[in-house]
Formats: structure tokens, sequence, C-alpha cells
């Protein structure tokens, strides 16, 4: 028994809490942290003073900023060509309305226009004014041919009338458009 209260006392001296990780007695107590002072890993504030110290700024890449320069005129481009595609979808829109209004009316215009055509009237109109009259079934022939329909090209023999002719043409059509 004594050797079993020797060990278990041997136990809580020699471990750390009852675990197997053996006490070290070479460590420093803990500094006395003034009150509201956050607390710090051991070794950070090594690296703040260093960091601090230093004072190094890093630059930014020049490929990285004509990278994002890049993507905002993409992005530029985009919002413009969204805004460009509503203004003509809008536009779209409108005329589509505009040709079905339109579309009704003709199909009106053209109901009242045939309403309006009286074929008596203009058959009376023909025979009384015009002095017109239906054709008899002796007047009209039908004419049957067996052999196809053919032109003759004549030839012009000099070529220097040919252009006088059509120089004579072309100032006819200036003087017709003229006058």
């Amino acid at each position: 028994m004594a050797a079993q209260a020797a060990s278990a006392l041997d136990y809580r001296e020699n471990y750390m809490y009852g675990s197997a990780a053996p006490v070290r007695k070479e460590y420093d107590e803990p500094a006395a942290r003034p009150a509201g002072a956050p607390l710090q890993r051991v070794g950070t504030a090594q690296r703040a003073k260093s960091a601090a110290s230093e004072k190094t700024r890093q630059g930014i890449s020049p490929l990285a900023a004509l990278g994002s320069l890049a993507i905002g005129i993409l992005m530029l481009f985009v919002v413009l060509a969204q805004i460009s595609f509503n203004d003509v979808a809008r536009e779209t829109v409108n005329l589509n309305t505009q040709l079905r209004e339109l579309s009704e009316r003709e199909r009106l215009l053209e109901i009242t226009y045939e309403s309006v055509i009286d074929m008596k009237m203009i058959e009376q109109y023909a025979r009384d004014v015009l002095g017109m009259s239906k054709p008899e079934a002796s007047q009209s022939v039908v004419l049957f041919s067996t052999m196809q329909d053919r032109a003759e090209i004549i030839e012009v023999e000099n070529r220097e009338s040919a252009l006088r002719g059509f120089g004579a043409f072309i100032s006819s059509l200036t003087e017709y458009f003229r006058g």
C-alpha cells in the first residue's frame, strides 16, 4: 500500500493535472495584464512590431490594373448596349402597335370602298356616257396558233446612227423630265 501511495504522490507532483504531460517548472508566471487590454497570442506582438517598423507597401501589378480597367470598360459597354437594346425594344413595341392600328384602318377602308362600288352604275355610265356595249358572240373570236411567237431583231448597219438614235432618246428623256 505504501508503494501505491508513493506512486500516486509521484503522479500528482510530476504530471500536469493528471495527464501524461510532465510538469515544467521552468516557465514564467504570466505577466499581469492591464484591465481592458486585449489578449494576445505569443509572438503576435513581435510580428506587429516588425510589420510596423518595416512600413513597406506592396504595389499593384500593372497587369492586374490593366485587367481591372478592361473589365470596367467591358461592363460599361454592356450597360450601354442594354440601354440601347431597351430603347429599340420600346420603339419596336410602339411600331407594332401602330402597324396593327393601320392594318385595321386599311381593312375598314377596303370594306367602305367595296361597298361604294356599284357595278350597275358603272355599266350604265359606260353605256350612256362612253357609248360602250357588251360584246356579242360574233364579235369575239378565239385564235389558236400552233406556231410559237417569235421576234426579229433588226441590225443597225451603221454604229454611228445607232448612237445618234440613243442620243436622241436620252435627250427626249431629259426634255420630258424638265417640262
